[in-house]
């Protein structure tokens, strides 16, 4: 996201909108979204990959693998992996200062809830302010990042993240130089500013970013260096190719028909195109591929196959109407509209599915409680995490207040999870009403260890583990700081791990 929306317009709105653009003449424009830090209203063990066809059902109730599943991430042991965590960012700074809002302190509070996955926000316009000319100030703080990413034991996820499509438009990303209109007309929109992704020179810009030689080559090199820098940290997971892309619009097409030919024709040949650049450096992590965001309205991706090993399809989960303020509304059926259009794609082409941004503006409304619980076990059914949208203090979007609290409801993101399991998962659910978190999984052939975190309780945690040759290195976590608990069983074993809150059970 950008500065994550004050208003988000409706489906309606937005078509309205653009028939209003069509005739009145101007160029039809684009699509939409975007996302903030600190109180900007407007918004274990680390991997190196192989693709497990697991499989994933209904509540993560999974059987062997049958086909149309969608596949899990992998560490280089074959081990399941679970990505828990929050977007990393600090879009209020640039040039000289860039970055400076990151601290060690927010991977430290990541680790101490238990979280294991960083989304890290970086933008082309301070990596190369002018063509040609990196910025190896900038590349020194990303390391910087990494290595705090490391020290307390955090996946990171580079995501070259653009809002409204750069500063020609007083956002972030694209750079200046790289953007061209044609002489297109911009407007901005100080209190809507999704409303500038209709705009006609925005959308133009887009277009020449896909379109023209020049400056395909100048975004496949600038993910070439990063490949080359960063491939090899110990952080690194993988790339975000693009946050949120947009495109534009013909006349007389309707919003989604738009966004599935973007998808198409602009963004699979750009993601081939990148992918290629990023291997040529890098053939060991994971490539993420977004779709436009109006998946959000329930529209299946246009995308085509990105024919790689290691690609996660990574769409973003924010909703209309809570984006525009309003409480979430439980019989509206979005989350299932939303779980049924984003899961065709990740079947369609066994790839896993990590949900790259989501969370409400306001997250203190009546239903919220609701909405987080909803939404963590919608994605438990068919993705390998999330990272949640934003680890900073503050208001807004902001996971935490300024003396470090989690707000209200963002303390329901902390549950008991298993980060790496050493086999097929069978089923995976946590009961948020008595803080029950049960795993069972079949064992690789080979004895692995598999790990189970467990957040700060009040009470501390009762651990027990059934199977044959199954065992726990701990049966009882005592209250306090959050803990990893490792479980081991022989290969081939049916294994049932049942987590539960020590002493009176607890309704959260």
């Amino acid at each position: 996201m950008g500065k994550r929306r004050t208003h988000r317009l409706s489906l309606a709105t937005v078509t309205a909108l653009l028939v209003t653009a069509l005739l009145g003449g101007g160029i039809a424009p684009a699509s939409p979204r975007d996302g903030t830090v600190s109180d900007k209203t407007p918004r274990d063990g680390s991997p190196r990959n192989g693709t497990s066809k697991d499989r994933t059902p209904e509540s993560r109730t999974t059987g062997p693998g049958a086909p149309g599943d969608i596949p899990r991430l992998t560490d280089d042991r074959g081990r399941t992996l679970t990505l828990r965590g929050w977007n990393v960012e600090d879009k209020t700074h640039h040039g000289p200062d860039a970055l400076s809002a990151i601290t060690e302190r927010h991977f430290a509070d990541l680790r101490a809830h238990g979280f294991n996955f960083a989304r890290l926000l970086i933008f082309w316009d301070d990596l190369e302010p002018r063509r040609g000319q990196y910025s190896e100030a900038y590349l020194r703080k990303i390391r910087r990042i990494l290595d705090w990413a490391r020290a307390h034991r955090a996946h990171v996820v580079i995501d070259a993240h653009q809002d409204v499509f750069g500063p020609a438009f007083g956002h972030r990303g694209i750079p200046a130089w790289a953007t061209r209109t044609d002489g297109l007309p911009f407007t901005s929109h100080p209190g809507d500013w999704f409303a500038e992704y209709f705009e006609p020179a925005v959308q133009r810009a887009f277009t020449h970013l896909y379109e023209d030689a020049d400056l395909r080559s100048a975004q496949a090199r600038m993910w070439r260096l990063l490949a080359d820098r960063f491939g090899g940290h110990p952080a690194v997971l993988g790339y975000d190719l693009i946050n949120e892309p947009m495109g534009e619009l013909r006349r007389g097409e309707d919003l989604a028909t738009a966004a599935r030919r973007i998808e198409a024709t602009q963004l699979t040949p750009m993601y081939r195109r990148l992918a290629a650049a990023i291997r040529a450096e890098d053939r060991t992590n994971w490539l993420f591929v977004e779709p436009t965001p109006i998946v959000g309205e329930g529209v299946p991706t246009g995308l085509g196959r990105v024919a790689d090993e290691r690609v996660v399809y990574a769409p973003h989960f924010y909703n209309t109407a809570m984006e525009a303020g309003a409480d979430y509304d439980p019989a509206a059926g979005w989350i299932e509209a939303y779980e049924k259009a984003v899961t065709a794609y990740p079947r369609a082409q066994s790839v896993p599915v990590v949900v790259g941004e989501w969370g409400p503006l306001n997250s203190g409304l009546p239903n919220m409680r609701r909405f987080h619980d909803d939404a963590l076990a919608s994605f438990t059914r068919y993705s390998s995490g999330w990272a949640a949208y934003v680890w900073c203090y503050g208001g807004g979007y902001c996971a935490l207040d300024r003396e470090g609290r989690l707000r209200t409801n963002k303390e329901r993101t902390v549950t008991p999870y298993a980060p790496a399991v050493a086999g097929t998962v069978r089923s995976d659910t946590y009961a948020p009403d008595t803080g029950t978190y049960r795993l069972a999984y079949r064992s690789t052939p080979l004895p692995g260890a598999t790990v189970v975190s467990l957040p700060p309780s009040p009470t501390g945690w009762r651990i027990t583990v059934a199977g044959r040759t199954a065992g726990t290195g701990a049966e009882h976590v005592p209250a306090g700081r959050a803990r990893q608990v490792t479980v081991w069983a022989f290969g081939g074993a049916e294994v049932r791990v049942t987590v539960r809150p020590d002493g009176p059970t607890l309704c959260r």
